[in-house]
C-alpha cells in the first residue's frame, strides 16, 4: 500500500478505546500526515490512560458521543473492531460513500512479512506469546500483536518489520469479520478451539463461526492451516481452505501435526516428512492445567513449521510462566493461594481455568452479559467448587442454574456480592490453608471494570491485601 495515499487525508477514528489500538493508530496516521479527528463515546475522563499518550498531537477530539459531520464530510474512517456493525455513523459513512477501514486491515496491506495468525475461543493469547518466544529462541526476529493486549499497535512499527521477519497476531472474531473484506489470510493459521462467544455482537453462533473462518478462508496452498483435532466443530474445517492442514490433539495420535505420547509433544510431519519428532517434554513446563497442553501442541506446530527445532521450543517452554490475567499466581495468604484469570470471559474459558486446580476452590464469577449459556459452566461449578461468590449483571442467573444443578447438597455455597471487593472479603472469610480462591468469570468486565486488565489487576491488589487502587488498606 502506497502511504501517500493517506497524506493530507481527513481521517476520523471512530473509537479510541483503552487497550493502545487506537492511540497507536492515531500516531501512526499523524506520522504519514494525515489530520486526524477522533471521536468515541466514552468521555474524556474515561478515556484519560489513552489521551495521556497522544499529549502534543495535533488531533481534533469529539468524546462523549459521535457528530454526523465527522462521517459524512472526511476521506476515510478509521473504525475500531467492537463498534457494531449496524451503527447508525458507519450507514452514514456508506452513504456518504466514504471508505471505512481498520487497523487490522490497513497492517495486512502494509506488512511485508509472513504473518501467523492465532484464533479461537480461549487459548489464543497463550499460544500467540508462546510461539513468539519459540520463534525469539529460535533466532528468529519475531514481532507479536494484535488483540494479544499488549498496549501498543504494530502498525507504528510495520516500517521496521523486515522481509524476513515473522509476525505473529491474535486475531478475534471482530477483527477477523473486518478480514474478509480484503480477501486475505495469515501465512499460518492456528484456530485452537469454537465455541458460542460474543453472540451479543454476532447475532447467532452460525455467524461468529463464519467471521473465525476468514483465518483460513483466503489461504494459498503453500500456507499452513493448524486446527485442534478435539474439537468437533473444527474438524469440519478442512474444506474452508486451500491450504495444508495439520492437526493437534491431547487424546489422539495425528498422522500431520503435533500430539502427545508419554508426556512428550510429537510431531509428525505426514507423507514426504522427515518421520516423527520430539520436539518437547511436558513436565518441565510451568503452565497449569490440562487446556495449556493443548496451546503447547498447537504452537509448537507453528513454531515448528516455520523453522524452530526441540531446542528452541524446550527453552521457550521451560521459561515460560504465562500471561498476566491468565491462570496468573498472586499470591499465597495464610496458606491459601490465590489466581487471577480474569481473561477467563466464556463459559468455556472458565471452565478450563476451574478443572486445572485440584484442592477445594472458592471461586468468583460474573459479570457483563454477553448472550451465552451458562449451563454447562454452572454444572461444572457444581462440580469443582466448594463455594461460589457471584458479581456483576450475570450473578442471578448464574446463581440459579448452580442450585438447579447441585440439587440437594449445600455444596457448593452460593454468595453474592455487589463490587469485587466485598468478593474478595468473602473468599478470604470462607477460605482456608490449602483452597484456592480463583477469579476466572466467565463473563465480559464492562458492567463493572475499564475491561478485563482492569478487573484482574483490581483483584490482585484486594487478594494481596490492599485496595482497588493498591494503596495499603488502613
Amino acid at each position: 500500500m502506497n502511504d501517500n495515499i493517506l497524506k493530507n487525508k481527513k481521517i476520523t477514528i471512530m473509537g479510541l478505546g483503552l487497550f493502545g489500538g487506537g492511540a497507536g493508530l492515531a500516531r501512526f496516521l499523524v506520522r504519514r500526515g494525515a489530520r486526524l479527528i477522533v471521536t468515541d463515546l466514552k468521555t474524556e475522563a474515561q478515556l484519560a490512560s489513552s489521551l495521556t499518550t497522544l499529549d502534543g498531537l495535533p488531533l481534533e477530539f469529539h468524546l462523549g458521543g459521535h457528530r454526523e459531520t465527522d462521517f459524512k464530510d472526511v476521506d476515510m474512517v478509521m473504525v475500531n473492531p467492537a463498534v457494531p456493525k449496524d451503527s447508525k455513523f458507519l450507514q452514514i459513512a456508506r452513504e456518504n460513500n466514504v471508505p471505512l477501514e481498520t487497523e487490522m486491515n490497513l497492517f495486512f496491506k502494509m506488512c511485508r512479512a509472513a504473518i501467523l495468525g492465532v484464533t479461537g475461543t480461549k487459548g489464543k493469547s497463550t499460544t500467540t506469546a508462546l510461539i513468539g518466544e519459540m520463534l525469539r529462541c529460535q533466532g528468529r526476529k519475531v514481532w507479536v500483536g494484535g488483540n494479544i493486549g499488549l498496549g501498543y499497535s504494530l502498525l507504528e512499527r510495520v516500517d521496521e518489520i523486515g522481509l524476513d521477519d515473522l509476525v505473529v497476531l491474535e486475531l478475534s472474531s471482530f477483527q477477523l469479520e473486518d478480514l474478509g473484506q480484503l480477501k486475505m489470510s495469515p501465512h499460518v493459521c492456528i484456530v485452537t478451539n469454537v465455541a458460542p462467544n460474543h453472540l451479543d455482537r454476532h447475532g447467532t453462533y452460525a455467524e461468529y463461526i463464519e467471521a473465525k473462518k476468514n483465518v483460513i478462508r483466503f489461504q494459498n496452498p503453500g500456507d499452513y492451516c493448524i486446527l485442534n483435532l478435539d474439537d468437533q466443530e473444527l474438524r469440519k474445517w478442512p474444506s474452508e481452505t486451500k491450504a495444508k492442514i495439520f492437526w493437534f490433539s491431547t487424546r489422539d495420535a495425528v498422522k500431520r501435526g503435533t500430539f502427545l505420547e508419554n508426556g512428550n509433544v510429537h510431531m509428525r510431519l505426514g507423507e514426504g516428512g522427515p518421520g516423527e519428532v520430539v520436539v518437547s517434554c511436558l513436565p518441565d513446563v510451568k503452565l497449569p492445567g490440562a487446556h495449556n497442553v493443548a496451546n503447547i501442541l498447537a504452537a509448537s506446530c507453528a513454531a515448528f513449521l516455520v523453522g524452530a527445532r526441540r531446542e528452541h521450543i524446550d527453552k521457550a517452554l521451560r521459561g515460560f510462566s504465562g500471561l498476566e490475567h491468565r491462570l496468573e499466581f498472586v499470591c499465597d495468604r495464610e496458606g491459601v493461594h490465590y489466581y487471577n484469570d480474569s481473561i477467563a470471559t466464556t463459559s468455556e474459558s472458565a471452565i478450563a481455568g476451574l478443572v486445572a486446580f485440584k484442592g477445594p476452590v472458592v471461586l468468583i464469577a460474573g459479570g457483563y452479559d454477553k448472550g451465552t449459556p451458562f449451563d454447562g459452566f454452572a454444572e461444572e461449578c457444581a462440580k469443582h467448587t466448594k463455594c461460589v461468590i457471584l458479581i456483576g449483571k450475570t450473578a442471578q442467573k448464574i446463581g440459579e442454574l448452580i442450585v438447579k444443578a447441585r440439587g440437594r447438597r449445600d455444596i457448593p455455597e452460593i454468595l453474592y456480592a455487589p463490587s469485587l471487593e466485598d468478593a474478595v472479603r468473602s473468599a478470604v472469610n470462607v477460605s482456608q490453608g490449602g483452597d484456592t480462591v480463583l477469579l476466572s468469570p466467565a463473563c465480559a468486565s464492562y458492567d463493572m471494570f475499564v475491561n478485563f486488565e482492569d478487573r484482574g489487576r483490581q483483584f490482585k491488589a484486594l487478594a494481596k491485601g490492599l485496595d482497588v487502587a493498591g494503596q495499603p488498606r488502613v
